[in-house]
This record gives C-alpha cells, structure tokens and sequence, in this order.
C-alpha cells in the first residue's frame, strides 16, 4: 500500500503485538537497514577509533605511550573486538538520527571495555586498593565479568539507539 496512513497504522499494530525482546531486533534490522552510505561509513571510523583508542589505553597492540607489564589474555581481544563493533554500530546511529539519548551509556560500556581488557597491575586504582598481589589475584579474574558486563551495556545501548531511529513508540 505504499508509505500512506493505512500502511503507517498497520506497522504500529503489528509492532505493538510483538514481544518487547522481538520488536528490538526488529527496531536493530531497520535502524541498520537505514544507515545507507554514510551511516555505515560513520559506523566503520567508530569501530576504527574505538579499537584504536582502547587497544593503545590496554595495550593490546604495541604502540609508544602506553606499556602492559603482563601479556594479554585471549579474552581481551575478544572483549576489545566485540566492543569496537559494537562502538562502531552506536556512533553510526547518531549519523542517522541526531537524538543524543543514551550517548552515556555508550561512554560507560567504552570505559567498563578498557578496565575489562586492561593489565590488571597496570590499573593504579585496583593496585593501590587491592595491593599487587589482589590485583592479580582478584581483579584480574574479574576482568571477564566486567567485560561481559561492558559487551551487555553497548548491546542494550544498541538497541536502544536502534529503537530511538527506527522511531518505534512503546505506547
């Protein structure tokens, strides 16, 4: 029927009938669907800074400001790529709707994404809490749980900027 008003009201029945979970990755294929040229442009240089700027913090690629005194875990660069994708998708929906809602949410799971695949003796606040030893001990075993935690944040941040593009109404 085209973009006319029976066509709009169907759309919005049919959205209000499906479970929250479903109507957001619903809201995630049409946001990405509309990113066209330039959000998937915006998309690829936000994955490309993110990774740049939490690889060089973490050091997680050699680079000249910043040393790791223990080697990287397999589990960081797993955390570190699915943070810079999903960083990337984030900063490639403010190129198709300029809402700033949930930008801070965006910044929180970045900043739990370099505490999660930092050197955990590198992180002057968990030594001058925990001690060297509790740095090790029991903060770098945690660093997985904040990673998973930072991965979840960007997710929901996604889907929620999804939501805020695709233009879906809760009501």
């Amino acid at each position: 029927h085209g973009p006319g008003v029976y066509s709009q009201i169907m759309t919005a029945v049919t959205r209000s009938r499906r479970p929250a979970l479903t109507q957001r990755f619903a809201d995630l294929r049409l946001a990405l669907a509309m990113f066209g040229v330039r959000g998937w442009a915006v998309a690829a240089a936000g994955a490309v800074g993110t990774l740049l700027v939490i690889g060089a913090v973490a050091d997680l690629y050699e680079n000249p400001i910043f040393q790791r005194q223990l080697a990287a875990r397999p589990q960081d660069y797993v955390i570190w790529v699915i943070s810079g994708v999903l960083g990337g998708l984030i900063a490639g929906t403010f190129a198709v709707a300029r809402d700033t809602a949930n930008q801070s949410q965006a910044a929180y799971g970045g900043v739990l994404s370099v505490i999660a695949v930092g050197c955990p003796i590198c992180n002057k606040v968990a030594v001058m809490l925990l001690g060297t030893s509790g740095a090790l001990n029991f903060f770098g075993p945690t660093q997985i749980f904040i990673g998973i935690g930072s991965v979840a944040l960007l997710a929901w941040t996604l889907l929620l900027r999804a939501q805020a593009v695709a233009g879906s109404c809760p009501i």
